[in-house]
C-alpha cells in the first residue's frame, strides 16, 4: 500500500510537472506556484497526524497529496538555479543547496527524536507520539521555506497573451515542442534517459530503506531515526564535497564516481549480516545520495535554455517521478512474489 500510494502520486507529478513548469515560465509565476505547493505539502503532512488505526484510504490520500506537492515544489525551486547562479558555479551551489537541505532534515529528525524520548519517559505509546512528529515536520518545513517567500524574487517576465488559448493547452504545446527538440539537444535527452535508469534504484533505496532496516535487521523506530540522522549528515557532506568536485572534474565524471559508490553500498546492504553492515552501507549511501542529487540538478541547469528553465526542470521532475514509480513498485512486486524476500528486492532496482 505504501508503494502504491507513492506510485500514484509520482504518476500524477510525471504528467503534470512539465505542464506546470511551462505555464510558470509563460506567466512568470514560479514563485506563486512554489508557495501553493509548499503550503499544500505542509498541510497534508500535518493532517496525517489525525489519521488513526485502520484509516488506510485517508492515510494513502494524504501521503499522495504531500508527495505531489513536494515533488512539484522541488521542480519549481530548482528552476530558479540558472537565474541566480552562473553556469561555472552550478555544481557547487547545487551542492550547498542539498547540503543545507540535509541539515534541515537533520534538525527535524533531532526535534522528533527529542520529543519521542520525552514521550517514552511519560509512558506514551507510538500511536500517541508518532502523530506529533508529523506536526513537527510540517512546522519546520514552513519555517524553513519562509525566507524563500520573503526574499527570493521572480526574475522572469510574463510572455505575450495566448490569443484565446488556455494556459494548459499552451503548456502542453510547449512540452511537445521541447520533446521534439531531442535532436537539437542530444546531451540533455541522453542524460534524461540515464537519469531514469539510475534514479529508479536510488529512489527505491531512499523510500524503502527504513522498511528494509526494520523488516530485515530488526531496527526499532528510535534506532531508525538515529540511523537516518547520521546518514543525513553524511549526505550533506557528500553534497558539499562532490559539488566542489563537479566544478573541477566535470559533471559526468563526478556522477560516475557516485554511482559506483551506490552500487557498492547496495550490494553490502543485500549481504548484510549485522547492524554494523547496515550502518556502513547507510553512510556510503548518504555520501553518494547528496552528490547524485546535486549533480543531476546542476547538469539540467547547464543544459536548459535560460528562458525555459521551469519547463526543462519540469522534464527533470517528470523523469524522476517515472523512476519513483518503477523502482519502488518493482521492489514491492518482487517482495510480494518472493514471499517477503527483501534482500532480493533491494538488489533488482
Amino acid at each position: 500500500l505504501w508503494t502504491l500510494a507513492l506510485a500514484s502520486a509520482n504518476l500524477t507529478v510525471l504528467i503534470a510537472a512539465p505542464i506546470v513548469g511551462a505555464i510558470a515560465d509563460h506567466r512568470a509565476t514560479k514563485k506563486r506556484f512554489l508557495i501553493i505547493t509548499t503550503i499544500g505539502c505542509a498541510s497534508a503532512t500535518a493532517l496525517l497526524s489525525v489519521v488513526g488505526p485502520g484509516n488506510v484510504v485517508l492515510a494513502m490520500g494524504l501521503v499522495s497529496i504531500a508527495t505531489i506537492m513536494f515533488a512539484s515544489g522541488e521542480s519549481l525551486i530548482a528552476s530558479f538555479l540558472p537565474e541566480i547562479v552562473p553556469a561555472s558555479q552550478m555544481g557547487r551551489m547545487s551542492g550547498y543547496g542539498w547540503g543545507l537541505g540535509y541539515f534541515g532534515g537533520l534538525l527535524t529528525l533531532g526535534l522528533c527524536l527529542a520529543y519521542i524520548a520525552w514521550a517514552k519517559r511519560q509512558g506514551l505509546s507510538e500511536t500517541q507520539f508518532v502523530p506529533v512528529t508529523l506536526l513537527i515536520t510540517a512546522g519546520v518545513f514552513i519555517l524553513a521555506a519562509t525566507p524563500t517567500f520573503l526574499w527570493l524574487r521572480e526574475r522572469a517576465t510574463p510572455q505575450p497573451a495566448l490569443g484565446g488559448m488556455s494556459y494548459v493547452h499552451a503548456g502542453i504545446q510547449r512540452v511537445r515542442h521541447t520533446l521534439s527538440e531531442a535532436a537539437r539537444l542530444p546531451d540533455l535527452f541522453r542524460f534524461l534517459i540515464a537519469l531514469a535508469v539510475y534514479q529508479s534504484g536510488i529512489t527505491t533505496v531512499v523510500v524503502l530503506s527504513a522498511v528494509y532496516a526494520r523488516e530485515v535487521m530488526g531496527f526499532d523506530t528510535q534506532s531508525l531515526i538515529i540511523l537516518i540522522m547520521v546518514v543525513k549528515v553524511t549526505a550533506a557532506i557528500g553534497a558539499l564535497i562532490f559539488g566542489q568536485l563537479q566544478d573541477r572534474l566535470g559533471s559526468v565524471r563526478t556522477l560516475s564516481i557516485t554511482l559506483l559508490i551506490w552500487c557498492s553500498a547496495i550490494i553490502l546492504t543485500a549481504m548484510a549480516d549485522t547492524r554494523t553492515d547496515i550502518w556502513i552501507a547507510g553512510n556510503l549511501i548518504g555520501l553518494a545520495m547528496g552528490a547524485c542529487q546535486a549533480g543531476g540538478r546542476a547538469l539540467i541547469g547547464q543544459f536548459a535554455p535560460a528562458e525555459r528553465t521551469a519547463e526543462f526542470f519540469g522534464l527533470w521532475t517528470m523523469v524522476i517521478q517515472l523512476s519513483a514509480i518503477i523502482g519502488p513498485m518493482s521492489y514491492g512486486l518482487i517482495t510480494y512474489l518472493s514471499g517477503g524476500n527483501h534482500r532480493l528486492a533491494i538488489l533488482i532496482p
